[in-house]
């Protein structure tokens, strides 16, 4: 579950995603959804006019009973406060 957290993180959603399952261990399942702009920066793929396929939030919840939860929580981020060109050698 936490593979599956990380590439929906990295892939599919625009913010984090912290597996709190506490379901170890490996799952091979096929989740099928119709990508809209929630997903993948707003850009679906080809093939997605299939209006009888949930979307990504809706397929978790029906297909493999995961709920995705908005929550509030610390989050490891990397501030940049200056910049400099190299000088030169």
């Amino acid at each position: 579950m936490a593979e599956l957290a990380s590439v929906l993180q990295r892939a599919a959603l625009e913010y984090p995603v912290v597996d709190k399952t506490g379901l170890s261990g490996r799952y091979d399942f096929d989740l099928e959804f119709a990508p809209d702009e929630t997903v993948f920066g707003g850009a679906p793929g080809k093939g997605t006019d299939d209006a009888t396929k949930p979307d990504l939030l809706a397929a978790m919840q029906q297909q493999l009973g995961l709920k995705l939860e908005a929550t509030k929580g610390p989050v490891a981020v990397l501030v940049i406060d200056h910049v400099e060109r190299p000088s030169g050698n």
